[in-house]
């Protein structure tokens, strides 16, 4: 008989007339990789916070380790050895690694006085366990997302796991970073403990699962072995029909730039960046974290102003200091970080989507124009098919891809001519990407330009007509539409990022706790 961490029976979750969790059972084995996957909204988290005691299920039975519970507090379950790592990690950014490694595993232990020979020794122990090499003494803020993500985990097996959740752990890593975070991921399994990885790269679950279960409408569609799948097979069964996507080329059109930027700087930043982007562009700008792309894309919007070099926009040289000076002209940002510079989470949709729009619908005595506004984020609702109860619906409830829909939907209702946007899928399930792709593709159709930040080369190529590769703080490649109707752009695209990689100032770029 297998030996089972977790037994879930038949559990459902209902939320206001959502259900959350249908009938949903599901068997995670000893010391196997186990995929969750599934569309934003799918069952994923309820699941998972039903389990962590986060949610009590309405009806149901959780066996852990052979021991029954219709419900389980969050301390029942880490006793039981379930432990979670969110998106956001959870660390304290100002502590040490050593600190954050070995917080929980002495409070739980009820010491009133801080033993820092334990704490040194707790995390030294867990960085040992999985044979990585981590600044112990260095603070979170100080390290890089992998070196992050490597602590959350040593956390965790510093409160004995036995079953640990992972939430989109590479969803902010570099290419190498995300290979080194896998390998320590087959150590855990190695090991003994069970991983469930949850993640909306399907290059990355068939790398790493040994079976994966599909949720789709709060519902298990089936459980499979990864090697019976592949990325279009999983891709149906996650969303119910085929998912496609269309390549872009852009119509016949003006030569003319309608924006450009000359020997542009930012000391630490980037330097020597020169391009141009056409109405009907979708101008793609591919880089690893840390090539300069985020800071160059924050200069464009007035947000990390450079220290030299000249911007035209509609053939005027312009001085964009500030987001408002952007917005004028008509420029948009997609931030990277959604969630702490796009959206106001505890406001309604209404509210988020029309935030661009306050000037133009304030009356004569500066009072909103309320009507307006309802059908401003009422079209936007509907022309980008936000999933939500209603407008006055607050974002920060809504699924990742929904409230990456209310910052598309918030810019275009400005109606801009140039909307930069930076990694716009990061972290959206692939039917959310189709639609993403979809409406970008239909703002370059109707002439606007687009400045395409990505580290995805599949999503770059179906939807960028140009190219422009990043590394080390500059522009190494620029591919024309020729360059891009190649039968080798792909793999000449993936070649110099590749060959960029191992580029850095120094060698402790590529460790882990760099």
């Amino acid at each position: 008989m297998s030996n089972l961490v977790l037994q879930a029976k038949t559990l459902s979750k209902k939320f206001v007339g959502v259900q959350a969790l249908d009938k949903v059972s599901l068997d995670i084995e000893a010391g196997t990789i186990h995929c969750l996957a599934g569309e934003n909204g799918s069952g994923k988290s309820t699941f998972v916070k039903t389990i962590s005691g986060i949610y009590q299920p309405d009806e149901g039975e959780i066996v852990l380790n052979g021991s029954a519970y219709t419900a389980l507090t969050p301390v029942q379950a880490m006793r039981e050895g379930v432990q979670v790592i969110y998106q956001d990690l959870s660390l304290f950014p100002h502590m040490s690694l050593a600190e954050n490694i070995a917080l929980n595993r002495l409070r739980l232990s009820g010491g009133k006085i801080v033993d820092w020979k334990e704490i040194w020794r707790v995390a030294r122990e867990q960085t040992e366990k999985i044979g990585v090499d981590l600044d112990l003494n260095a603070t979170v803020m100080e390290t890089s997302m992998a070196g992050r993500q490597i602590a959350a985990i040593c956390r965790a097996l510093s409160q004995d796991a036995k079953l640990l959740f992972m939430d989109e752990p590479t969803a902010a890593l570099t290419r190498q970073e995300v290979d080194r975070l896998l390998k320590v991921v087959q150590e855990l399994k190695n090991n003994g403990l069970s991983v469930v990885f949850i993640s909306h790269k399907l290059d990355e679950i068939f790398r790493i699962s040994d079976n994966i279960t599909i949720f789709r409408d709060g519902k298990k569609i089936g459980d499979f072995e990864s090697a019976r799948l592949d990325e279009k097979s999983l891709a149906y069964h996650m969303t119910g029909r085929d998912v496609r996507y269309p390549r872009y080329k852009r119509g016949p059109g003006g030569d003319s730039p309608l924006f450009q930027v000359k020997d542009l700087n930012k000391e630490g930043h980037y330097r020597d960046v020169s391009f141009r982007i056409r109405r009907g562009d979708i101008l793609g700008l591919i880089g690893l974290l840390g090539s300069g792309r985020t800071e160059l894309a924050m200069s464009l919007f007035g947000l990390n102003p450079p220290d030299e070099g000249v911007v035209v926009f509609e053939g005027e040289t312009v001085h964009i200091s500030s987001p408002v000076e952007a917005n004028r002209l008509g420029i948009a940002l997609l931030p990277e970080d959604r969630g702490a510079q796009g959206l106001f989470k505890e406001r309604g949709i209404r509210e988020n989507v029309t935030s661009t729009l306050l000037d133009r619908l304030a009356s004569g005595l500066r009072a909103l124009d309320v009507r307006k506004e309802r059908e401003i984020a009422e079209e936007g609702v509907k022309k980008l098919r936000i999933r939500a109860p209603g407008i006055e619906t607050p974002v920060g409830t809504l699924s990742g891809g929904n409230a990456q829909k209310v910052v598309v939907a918030k810019w275009s209702a400005a109606n801009p001519k140039l909307f930069i946007m930076d990694s716009p899928t990061v972290g959206i399930d692939i039917g959310s990407k189709a639609e993403i792709y979809e409406m970008v593709q239909s703002f370059a159709r109707d002439g606007m330009a687009v400045l395409f930040i990505t580290d995805e080369l599949e999503e770059l190529m179906c939807n960028c007509n140009r190219v422009l590769v990043m590394a080390n703080h500059r522009i190494i490649a620029e591919l024309d539409e020729n360059d891009m109707a190649q039968p080798g752009a792909e793999r000449r695209i993936a070649d110099l990022i590749g060959g960029s990689a191992g580029k850095g100032k120094s060698g402790k770029k590529a460790e882990v706790g760099a």
